[in-house]
């Protein structure tokens, strides 16, 4: 095998490990591995396009354990459930729709009820 194949094989299997990138990277480094070959590596195991942006977060044992009933309760995934609660907190919320507890935002954009403006 050449050095290519196995420094990918080696970032492949640290991935699936649940290594970050960084954490590889510095051993491969201590391996006295090139440079230019660990960046090569890590470039041809890039996506051709980028789905999503990743974030990094440390939780206690109780908020993990929180989160992962909440998300069975919900029938989704850890990944989705930590997704729709950022998604759900991030977006403003207009005062007086959110009082009319309507259903569907969009029948609030064409409602014929007058709201009140700030």
């Amino acid at each position: 095998m050449n050095i290519e194949k196995i420094t990918l094989n080696f970032i492949i299997e640290a991935r699936k490990r649940g290594f970050s990138d960084f954490q590889i990277r510095q051993e491969l480094n201590k391996k006295n591995y090139p440079e230019n070959l660990i960046t090569k590596s890590f470039e041809s195991l890039q996506p051709k396009f980028k789905i999503k942006n990743q974030v990094c977060i440390f939780l206690s044992d109780e908020v993990l354990h929180a989160l992962e009933k909440r998300a069975k309760k919900n029938m989704l995934t850890m990944e989705e459930q930590i997704e729709d609660i950022l998604r759900r907190s991030s977006i403003r919320k207009n005062t007086a729709i959110s009082q009319e507890k309507l259903d569907d935002m969009l029948v609030a954009c064409f409602s014929r009820k007058k709201r009140v403006k700030k």
